[in-house]
């Protein structure tokens, strides 16, 4: 069956902000339904012929379940709008973005919003067996008595938590948080302190450079926050004006303390943030006269062994471009996330180089990545990382820094926490 052609007509994102900070208090669906509702009063398209809703998110809240149904309706689209959420780590939104990709090819669909929303600030910490255990049995107690003596068996260990967000970036399968593999990454492709420390600056300047040009307005849509939403929050709170190779090395290592080289000053921070993109079929833009920023070519997952789940982009890409039929040298921009400077440094080798790229199964190295144009405005080191957003957001942020540039086509891409990768390929329609 021939695929028909996915146009994205428009893609906004929030500002993003570390854990605990300007975002904390806002509930993740709504990190999400004021991009669509202003997406939508953009367009001519009623708020009863939006197909379906998909949203990508991994600390899903016990209050919203569904949370792409949550943010349809607090949207105001019409009751009728099909909604549901998807889960795949760190690609989370990239995964909805890939479902309304296939739905509007198919034909089965003509308008779908996708994107992803993370509040990690909002991540619960939880009682553990014991505490659960001593709950249930004080509310199973039907007299005074039976209460008191299951209270008595309380011990004060029992309110250790688990911290859930520290449960999350451990791996089940080989028992490794996601900092040690990129400890396992940086041993593996000889990479030093120096050069992670050194690419991790790159990304603070590049993304305050391009926050003083003004190159995130077009994506960023600013929210009201605080307890009296008295204020604006217009630009990402994360990017570092005043960070230096120095004062970088200072910073011990995080995840292996006497040999490790990862740090949390060249990995990306825990952030709050959510980002969404407008999906129509060919007979939807001329049906309601839009005009489209981009087309959606293909993308591709691909999985490969947990402990390097970092190399995740090197294999997703090469599926990506092998399914298209293009190359590296056909993208104009590149965004790949930056979870660790040592995990997207050992990529761009892996890339380049053909002894790297056969330690992966490839016949070749896909091709050097230049640096002019690797993200361009920065990354996830600087502007963060809220998992359940930036697949997504990736994609938001390659369309419109395609569209400034008047450039063809781009490709995004990142890691997934569990041993994945995905990538997607746009080209842009606006020149």
């Amino acid at each position: 069956m021939a695929m028909k052609p996915v146009y994205i007509i428009d893609g906004k994102r929030s500002p993003h902000a570390k854990a605990g900070a300007d975002l904390k208090d806002v509930d993740a669906p709504f990190l999400g339904a004021y991009l669509v509702s202003h997406m939508m009063d953009k367009t001519s398209i009623p708020y009863d012929c939006i197909d379906e809703v998909i949203f990508g998110n991994t600390g899903t809240p016990a209050k919203y379940p569904n949370i792409s149904r949550v943010i349809a309706l607090e949207a105001g689209l019409h009751k009728k709008t099909s909604a549901y959420s998807v889960h795949r780590n760190c690609a989370s939104g990239m995964e909805a973005v890939s479902q309304a990709f296939l739905k509007i090819a198919s034909g089965r669909s003509d308008l779908i919003v996708a994107g992803g929303v993370e509040n990690m600030s909002q991540m619960p910490l939880i009682y553990g067996k014991e505490m659960t255990e001593l709950f249930v049995n004080v509310m199973k107690a039907r007299t005074v008595s039976d209460k008191l003596k299951a209270i008595s068996a309380f011990r004060p260990p029992f309110l250790s938590p688990i911290i859930a967000i520290e449960q999350g970036l451990t791996d089940p399968f080989c028992g490794m948080n996601m900092g040690q593999t990129a400890e396992v990454l940086a041993r593996e492709f000889d990479l030093t302190r120096l050069m992670q420390d050194e690419f991790a600056n790159s990304s603070h300047h590049r993304a305050v450079a391009a926050q003083k040009a003004g190159k995130f307005d077009d994506e960023i849509l600013p929210l009201l926050v605080g307890e009296k939403l008295n204020k604006l929050l217009s630009n990402d709170v994360g990017p570092r004006e005043n960070s230096t190779v120095e004062g970088l090395a200072k910073m011990k290592p995080y995840f292996e303390k006497r040999s490790g080289t990862v740090t949390v000053g060249n990995a990306c921070p825990i952030t709050d943030g959510g980002s969404a993109l407008l999906f129509a079929s060919e007979e939807a833009v001329k049906k309601y006269n839009l005009e489209p920023i981009a087309r959606m070519v293909d993308y591709h997952f691909h999985g490969l062994e947990p402990e390097r789940m970092g190399m995740g982009p090197l294999l997703s890409m090469h599926g990506a471009l092998e399914r298209t039929k293009l190359t590296v040298k056909d993208m104009d921009l590149v965004e790949i996330n930056e979870a660790f400077a040592a995990q997207l440094l050992a990529v761009t080798m892996a890339c380049k180089e053909d002894k790297y790229a056969a330690k992966f199964g490839l016949d070749k190295a896909l091709g050097e990545i230049p640096s002019e144009k690797l993200n361009v405005n920065g990354g996830a080191i600087a502007l963060g990382h809220p998992v359940g957003s930036t697949g997504s957001r990736l994609i938001v942020t390659l369309m419109h820094e395609l569209k400034r540039r008047k450039a063809d086509k781009g490709i995004a891409s990142l890691c997934i926490g569990g041993g994945q990768g995905g990538a997607c390929i746009i080209e842009n329609l606006i020149k």
